[in-house]
């Protein structure tokens, strides 16, 4: 399924639900007011846009949240969505609080990998991140993703003057371990535009400061926009996304259901395709409106996103009730 600038779409991530287990400062801030339950997708309407959605090309689900594993039954949903024709992978992005006591169902539901979300390696730091004195938690779950082999990546988001002195510190998950560390720049959207992103440029000199210059790594680690390097004595890679100021738009192939239906295009626009209207109108008969309603979405996909130009975002939403 191509757009209208001849690019393929093929990625869609999908929000289960807007509610999480911790309150981070950028994301889901204490006192934010949640979607009500009965505007949330079903598990069945998720299943019928993704069944709908891979009749168009889409062939990689990510499942989010909020966080995806506060939502109840989330591995039967990964299991429902890995049934469909035409989906080869379906993957997961969690805080990783509750992971490891569901991780077993996971991995039975056929999991083909697992994004776990982790800032700060300092407890008292995670708790100031997060609101919740759950690191130990989310160590555990890292270790226990480990042990299983399934493909696992740490998503930090630096913050000026709040963990950019741990940079080294958690890139080293990555030589110690099998596993990717993705940098990632902070999002102007929500209450990310409280806080200036560190270049993902500055970043990635830091790390080679400290562990010495790498070798672009050109292996298949997904259908993300990451950009990776590889450092000698590394188990692991490292990753870099920085949309704001290296922009992949031209290569994006990506759309986002966000947990009350609605299907974005572009993260930094708000605009896009009111499926839980068409879902719940035709009645999950034939699926036929969702599918034009999806052909139409990705054909409206704009060429770029405008983080530089703060003042042209009309996405006034929060991350967490988009689907991070």
């Amino acid at each position: 399924m191509k757009d209208s600038f001849g690019r393929e779409i093929e990625y869609m991530r999908v929000s289960v639900t807007d509610r999480c287990s911790l309150r981070c400062r950028y994301c889901m801030p204490e006192g934010i007011k949640l979607t009500d339950r009965n505007e949330i997708l079903s598990f069945e309407e998720i299943v019928r846009v993704c069944e709908c959605a891979a009749k168009l090309g889409i062939n990689t689900v990510r499942v989010t949240g909020g966080e995806p594993l506060a939502r109840k039954n989330c591995p039967k949903l990964i299991s429902m969505i890995k049934g469909i024709s035409g989906i080869e992978k379906v993957t997961m992005t969690t805080n990783g609080v509750l992971l490891r006591e569901h991780l077993d169902e996971l991995v039975l539901a056929g999991i083909d990998g697992i994004n776990i979300s982790l800032d700060t390696l300092k407890a008292e730091r995670y708790e100031y991140i997060t609101g919740r004195d759950c690191l130990s938690r989310v160590t555990g779950a890292v270790e226990a993703c480990l042990d299983t082999g399934i493909s696992l990546k740490i998503n930090s988001v630096i913050i000026s003057g709040v963990n950019d002195d741990e940079i080294a510190d958690l890139a080293s998950l990555a030589k110690e371990n099998p596993l990717d560390v993705r940098f990632i720049e902070m999002m102007p959207i929500g209450s990310g535009r409280d806080y200036p992103p560190l270049r993902g440029e500055d970043v990635r000199k830091r790390v080679e400061a400290e562990f010495g210059k790498g070798k672009k790594d050109i292996s298949l680690h997904g259908k993300g926009p990451a950009r990776y390097y590889r450092h000698d004595g590394f188990k692991g890679s490292i990753g870099y996304i920085d949309a704001v100021n290296n922009s992949f738009c031209s290569s994006c192939n990506r759309v986002r259901l966000t947990s009350d239906g609605k299907l974005k295009s572009c993260l930094c626009y708000d605009e896009g395709a009111d499926l839980k209207e068409a879902l719940r109108t035709e009645g999950m008969h034939d699926g036929e409106s969702v599918t034009d309603l999806i052909r139409e979405a990705v054909l409206s996909k704009p060429l770029m996103h405008c983080f530089d130009e703060t003042e042209k975002i009309t996405e006034k939403k929060r991350m967490v009730s988009i689907g991070g």
